[in-house]
């Protein structure tokens, strides 16, 4: 074979000599390729949305701006009152339609990996929060009334069609025409949550008024708790914010309780001992992972002689076997027993009040110690311990009433408290008053198709929500992390909540309850000596934001508290009508009732 000999000024040592012709191709197809990358895949959109946001963010976000408004609705006590001036607070940029400032991927992405802590909450400062009110998207409608919405939404209220592309054939959800349809199916029950709910009532007490409350993990668009509504199981279902975009958007559109949130490096935040049954279905949490750490949280949270059910990894799949033996292992160290395992479903029953000490050897685990709170749960991280939670054996499944009775029962947790009874039964009976004074004198449409998703800003012992049981509505019952901790009570009542600082934004969706009541909705933002944590325009700005179009807002409080609430909802663009307390009420109170008006951005309307 003949050789090429090149001159000696052409020969390259160790390769290839680069020509000015080579670098000129080289970064014609590297521009092609960056071209492609940002017009036909999601990183383009990721980063073209980003940058509109930062721009549309920049006088939004102006601390100057913010110091401003806040000094004209909020000024310090000292300060002259604003009230006579008109203030109406700025929309927010149209990329904005489903802002969570606590959940935001944009800042989110620059966190940790590691066991999922860039998935969870992760609030901004409040100089950083942006003081302006999120429009709704273009197109938007009054949602569909219950309960046709379980079964079909709007399209254009989330015009996301990933998960119907992707999960369609699974029937989680279909487009159809100006809707998005829910057959009523999941991963793992393709043939539709009923028939998979009445396979698990083969094993499982579903409707008796045994099983009450339940938690979904890795909800999807929530129809296994949608469906067992019709069971009287109240359950609270929770995905984080992911690739499935909007999952819990789409849920609470529909009308089922979920919240937006991740089994990462922190407790959840519910109480000891919250739920009767804890149900993944294909949730892929790797529940022995880290120690067996994420089994040891649902443990937390399962009620003695409450049911677990895993559908999907790793029971009996394939290439997870040692998966499936550790998983049994665990539950076996904790006395869990397994009464079920069909196909690829498994189901536990956790043993009643502390009668099981586990082994956990092979897992580096024990018992907590006495200084461990189990029922403290806002930004507590995981433990690897099994919590000794007080009054086992007297909040067990068989030790409370069944539904209906054990919403109006004091239960055992009450007795912690001094003067418990005596208190559950007067805030019972108060609550009762207020309610049908809302509906007869104050107009709320309590009972209405209008209202279906409630929040409860400060529920105490849950009485408000007690006194709708009745009422085609379901109620998030929130208790501040920094108030006393009565929230494991509410769940004993067989009603569903969260804990939460109303210094920083929920875990939830723009646009996502009805109807929003707070008592006292100073106490939210002040700490134990009196002064301000944060200002009362952010909360309110923030109620706007998970307030629905058309929806109500009931807020109660002293009438100086309320005077200035009353200037911040109009300056929110709400319709404002302050009433007298009921006249059994002896506090002083005033309260105003606000509607939100149906405003749309100009860039959303055109």
């Amino acid at each position: 074979m003949g050789h090429v000999n090149l001159p000696p000024g052409r020969r390259v040592p160790g390769g290839r000599q680069w020509t000015l012709l080579d670098l000129v191709s080289a970064a014609f197809f590297a521009a092609v390729l960056v071209f492609f990358v940002l017009v036909f895949t999601s990183l383009g959109d990721s980063l073209a949305a980003s940058g509109r946001r930062s721009l549309a963010r920049s006088s939004t976000s102006d601390p100057r701006q913010r110091q401003r408004i806040l000094a004209l609705l909020d000024p310090p006590s000292s300060a002259a009152s604003a009230a006579g001036r008109a203030v109406v607070i700025d929309a927010c940029s149209v990329e904005e339609v489903d802002n969570m400032p606590c959940e935001d991927p944009r800042r989110n992405s620059q966190l940790s990996r590691e066991m999922n802590f860039y998935r969870e909450r992760h609030c901004p400062p409040p100089e950083e929060m942006p003081l302006c009110l999120v429009p709704p998207p273009k197109g938007y409608r009054i949602p569909v009334s219950w309960p046709e919405s379980l079964h079909k939404i709007w399209h254009d209220n989330m015009p996301y069609d990933k998960i119907a592309e992707r999960k369609g054939h699974q029937g989680w959800m279909k487009e159809d025409g100006s809707y998005f349809i829910f057959p009523g199916g999941g991963t793992m029950f393709p043939d539709g949550a009923e028939l998979y709910i009445a396979k698990l009532g083969q094993f499982i007490p579903i409707n008796k008024g045994i099983v009450r409350t339940a938690l979904d993990m890795g909800c999807g668009v929530a129809s296994f708790g949608g469906f067992l509504l019709k069971e009287n199981i109240m359950t609270i279902s929770f995905a984080p914010r992911d690739s499935h975009k909007s999952q819990i958007q789409f849920a609470l559109e529909r009308g089922v309780p979920a919240f937006v949130a991740m089994l990462g490096t922190r407790r959840l935040p519910f109480p000891a001992y919250s739920f009767d049954l804890v149900h993944c279905s294909r949730c892929l949490i790797p529940f022995t992972a880290h120690n067996g750490t994420y089994l040891i949280e649902v443990d937390r949270l399962l009620r003695p002689e409450g049911y677990l059910v895993i559908s999907g990894p790793p029971v009996q799949w394939a290439k997870q076997d040692k998966e499936w033996a550790d998983l049994q292992a665990m539950a076996h160290a904790l006395c869990y027993e397994l009464i079920a395992v069909d196909g690829n479903t498994a189901i536990w029953k956790k043993p009643s009040g502390a009668s099981c000490l586990p082994n956990l050897g092979n897992f580096r685990l024990d018992q907590c110690s006495d200084n461990d709170d189990p029922n403290e749960a806002w930004y507590v991280k995981l433990k690897k311990c099994v919590s000794n939670v007080p009054l086992s054996s007297e909040t067990s499944i068989g030790a409370i009433p069944k539904w209906p009775k054990r919403l109006s029962k004091p239960p055992a947790r009450v007795s912690l408290m001094k003067n418990g009874i005596d208190v559950f039964d007067a805030d019972t009976r108060r609550w009762a008053r207020r309610v049908a004074y809302y509906k007869k004198s104050l107009g709320v449409k309590l009972g209405s198709p209008q209202i279906r998703n409630v929040m409860d800003m400060n529920a105490f012992f849950g009485g408000f929500a007690a006194s709708l049981s009745s009422e085609p509505v379901w109620v998030m019952n929130v208790v501040p992390a920094r108030k006393p901790l009565t929230l494991g009570i509410i769940y004993d009542r067989g009603l569903i909540g969260v804990y939460h600082d109303w210094c920083e934004a929920f875990s939830t969706y723009p646009r996502t309850y009805d109807l929003i009541h707070v008592a006292g909705i100073n106490s939210l933002i002040r700490d134990t000596t009196g002064k301000n944590r944060c200002s009362l325009v952010d909360l309110m700005v923030e109620m706007d934001r998970v307030l629905r179009p058309e929806g109500t807002a009931v807020v109660r409080d002293s009438p100086q508290v309320i005077d200035k609430a009353a200037h911040i909802a109009r300056a929110i663009r709400w319709t404002v009508h302050v009433h007298e307390s009921e006249p059994e009420s002896r506090g002083g109170e005033k309260i105003l009732v606000a509607t939100k008006t149906f405003w749309t951005s100009p860039a959303t309307s055109s």
